[in-house]
C-alpha cells in the first residue's frame, strides 16, 4: 500500500472513530484529566488546563513562540515551537534526539517516545518547508523539507525550523532542546 493511500485510510478511520467518540461523550467529560499518551481526538475540548488557547483557537492564539535549540546532523539551527498544547507537550519531552527517515519525498519523520496531546488542536494549515509537525494517527513528528500538499485535521504544526531545505532533506538525526 502506498504511503499517501495509507495516510488517507488512517485519516478516514480516525475521523470515524472521532465521530463515534464525540457522539458517545457528554459535556461532563471535561472533568477528566487530559490524556497525553493518546492521540485519539483532535477535536477541541473544554477544561484543558495550562492552555492559553480558546475552545476554537485561531492562528494568533498559538503564536506565543518558545525558542528551542535544534541540532541537525551536528549543525545548530534556529527554531521555535508555537504555543499550541501539542507543542507544549513536545517541549515536556525535551531534550530529545530522534533518528529521521524520509517520507514521500517531502518530509523527514521520527517517532517520539510517546504520543502527544491533540486537545485544543489549532485550525489545520498546509505545512511549509521548515515546519515541525505532528501526525496524530501515527504519533510521529515530521520536518517538512518541501511544502506539504494540503491542510489536514490530523497534521498539527508545532513550530518552525529555520534551516535550508537541502539540510532538512538529508537530515538523519535531530536533537531538540529547550533554549536556555
Amino acid at each position: 500500500m502506498t504511503f499517501p493511500l495509507r495516510r488517507a485510510l488512517a485519516a478516514t478511520a480516525t475521523t470515524g472513530v472521532l465521530l463515534l467518540a464525540a457522539t458517545a461523550c457528554s459535556d461532563d467529560s471535561s472533568e477528566q484529566a487530559p490524556a497525553t499518551s493518546s492521540a485519539s481526538s483532535s477535536a477541541p475540548a473544554s477544561g484543558q488546563p495550562q492552555t492559553s488557547a480558546s475552545a476554537n483557537p485561531t492562528g494568533s492564539d498559538r503564536s506565543t513562540p518558545m525558542d528551542i535549540r535544534v541540532t541537525i546532523d551536528g549543525q545548530s539551527v534556529e527554531a521555535t515551537l508555537n504555543g499550541s498544547p501539542a507543542a507544549r507537550d513536545l517541549a515536556s519531552l525535551l531534550p530529545l534526539t530522534l533518528d529521521l527517515e524520509d517520507f514521500h519525498g517531502t518530509e523527514r519523520i521520527a517517532d517520539p517516545p510517546r504520543k502527544l496531546t491533540t486537545k485544543n488542536a489549532p485550525e489545520p494549515q498546509t505545512p511549509k518547508t521548515g515546519d515541525l509537525t505532528y501526525y496524530a494517527p501515527w504519533g510521529n513528528v515530521a520536518i517538512f523539507y518541501k511544502d506539504g500538499p494540503s491542510a489536514s485535521q490530523d497534521l498539527l504544526v508545532l513550530g518552525h525550523i529555520d534551516a535550508d531545505a537541502n539540510l532538512l532533506s538529508g537530515a538523519d538525526r535531530i536533537t531538540i532542546e529547550a533554549a536556555s
